[in-house]
This record gives structure tokens, sequence and C-alpha cells, in this order.
């Protein structure tokens, strides 16, 4: 009995090889049939984790994934990038405020009365900067949840995977890069039709105070989301350089609208002050209407001819009725010789 269940088992085994063999050139012709077949199927796994693909040919679905099981998987990846853009989002609103508010207070302590009257301004600037750190907030998102997730950027966390030196000159490159970026938009946005349409808001804050620094119509915004979560595809960076990018970005941006200069001299009437942009640079914009459109450096504004040279906060000072004495040396300065021509 046991000699006939063996011989069976061979027959049955000879049987399913030679099945095999028949159908083996078969299923290698499928596979042939669609070139991009390996690299969907690596898509796929990368989507969703999952290592089945639905083939479709000749009308019929080769291999067969469970609609419930996609549609779970494609769900759990949307709430997860969606929430990834919320977190971001309040993470650049809190920034905002919070560096807004600290040179807010050292404004009211060292200048008191400059922002006086100007309560309903500051609560629209606030109101159009928390709308753009939603936007900005965005791709943000996106971008942290595919570097945590899929690998994607140019980020790294090991300190040694690039020299030394190049710390520095990654957070250089990041700044010359945002700073051209930067130019060009700002120059765009004061086209007649685009200043009207959009800039204007920003220019609506007659004078910009410390909370002015993100307060841009939303199509402003995304010109200016955009551009650090794209250099992160195209140049390597640390992630805490990357994070001292961000923090000087938003430090310049704020310092430079809340009308009155923190810098030393040094940095803005000297050798250095030809080439580093602050608030006396920047105020000339706002007073102008026109010229000074950088944003760290003033290379760009001295190369294409739009360098108006750097203002004074006399006026808005004498506006606002503010004891000049109490600023000290710097505010004196201020009161001096008001531009480099």
């Amino acid at each position: 009995m046991f000699r006939a269940q063996h011989d069976t088992l061979r027959k049955r085994a000879r049987t399913d090889a030679t099945l095999g063999a028949a159908l083996l050139p078969r299923i290698l012709a499928v596979f042939r049939e669609d070139a991009g077949l390996d690299r969907r199927l690596r898509r796929c796994r990368g989507i969703t984790g999952l290592a089945s693909l639905c083939v479709r040919g000749q009308g019929r679905c080769r291999m067969a994934l469970p609609r419930e099981t996609l549609y779970s998987a494609c769900m759990t990846i949307a709430l997860a990038i969606a929430a990834s853009m919320v977190a971001m989002s309040l993470i650049v609103a809190v920034r905002y405020l919070i560096v807004s508010g600290a040179f807010a207070a050292a404004t009211r302590a060292r200048y008191p009365g400059l922002y006086r009257g100007l309560s309903a301004q500051i609560r629209r600037e606030i109101w159009w900067s928390v709308a753009s750190a939603a936007i900005y907030g965005v791709p943000a998102g996106i971008i942290a949840w595919g570097w945590q997730n899929r690998g994607w950027t140019l980020i790294y966390q090991d300190v040694h995977a690039y020299p030394v030196w190049y710390l520095p000159v990654s957070v250089l490159a990041y700044l010359v890069a945002h700073d051209s970026w930067f130019y060009w938009t700002h120059r765009w946005m004061h086209r007649p039709r685009l200043f009207k349409l959009a800039h204007a808001v920003h220019h609506d804050s007659r004078p910009p105070t410390a909370w002015a620094a993100m307060a841009f119509h939303p199509l402003e915004a995304i010109s200016g989301a955009v551009i650090i979560p794209l250099l992160v595809f195209g140049i390597p960076i640390h992630v805490g350089a990357l994070g001292l990018v961000l923090g000087i970005m938003t430090v310049m941006g704020v310092t430079n609208h809340m009308g009155w200069e923190i810098f030393p001299a040094f940095m803005w009437r000297g050798p250095l002050g030809h080439w580093l942009i602050t608030a006396s640079h920047h105020q000339r914009h706002h007073e102008l209407y026109r010229g000074n459109y950088g944003l760290y450096f003033r290379f760009w504004d001295r190369l294409c001819g739009t360098d108006r040279g750097v203002g004074d906060f006399a006026r808005e000072h004498a506006k606002a009725g503010v004891d000049r004495d109490r600023g000290g040396r710097a505010a004196r300065v201020l009161a001096g010789r008001g531009r480099d021509e």
C-alpha cells in the first residue's frame, strides 16, 4: 500500500513539473508584455508597503490587490501627510508668534510708543501672517513626511556624512539661493498688476511692525513657501544646519520690519554693510515702494541697479513721539546721516 502511494506521489510530482515547465514561458511572456511592471511594482511597494499589484492584461486582473486593502493603505498615507502638514503649519505659526512677540516686546521696552495707534494694523498683520503660516506648512509637511518615511530629500542627520567645513558652506548656499529667489519674486511682485493683486497686502503696513514679517497675500505666501522645500532636493544639508537657516530667515524677516535697527552700526554702515541687509536697508524699500528688494544680501540690488542705500527711522519715530534719547547711541546714529549714497 505504501509503495502504491509513493508511486502516486511520484507521478503527481512529474505531472506538476511538466505543467510548471509548460507554464513558465507563458508567465514570463506576461511579464514581458509590460516593460514597466517592475518599476510600478517598486513604486507600489514604496507607496503602500504592499508587494501585491494588479497587473491588467488582456482584460483581466492577473494578480489581484484587494480594493479594501488598497483604500485603507491610501487613506493611512493621506491622513499621515495631512497630519504632517497641520503640524508644520502650527510650528511655523508658533515660531512666528514667539519671535515676533519677543521683538515687539523689545520694541516696547526700547522705544515706548513706537507702535502707538497701530493696534488695528497689528491685528491685520497677525491675521495675514497666521494664514501665511498655514500655507507655508503645506509643502513643508509633505516634504517632512517624505523625508521621514520614504527617504526623500538630501537632508542628512549624520554630521560625518560630509566634511565639517561643508556645514557653514551649506548654510551660506541656502541663504544665497533663498536671497536670489526672494529678490526676483519680490521684484516681480512690484509689477503694477501683481502689486495691486497681492503685494499691496504687505505694504498696507505703514509703518511695518515686528508683526508684519509674514503678512502676505496667499499668492505671495505660496511663492515664498516653495523655495526651501525645493532646495532640500538639490543641495545636501544637515538637519541642524537647516534649522539654522530657518532661524535666520525668521529673525531677519522680523527685525527687518520692526521699525528700528537692532544690529550694530558696522553691520549696516561699514564695509560689511555694503553687502548685508538689515532693517535700515529694508526700511528704504517700505519708504520708497521700489528698490532694495533683497532679503539677506545687497549684491542683487547692486548688480541690477535697484539699491537705494540705507535709510533712517527719524520720521516714524518723530510721528510716534518716541523719546530718542532713551534709545541711546544707536538711536542718535539713526538720526544722523540717514542714507548710504
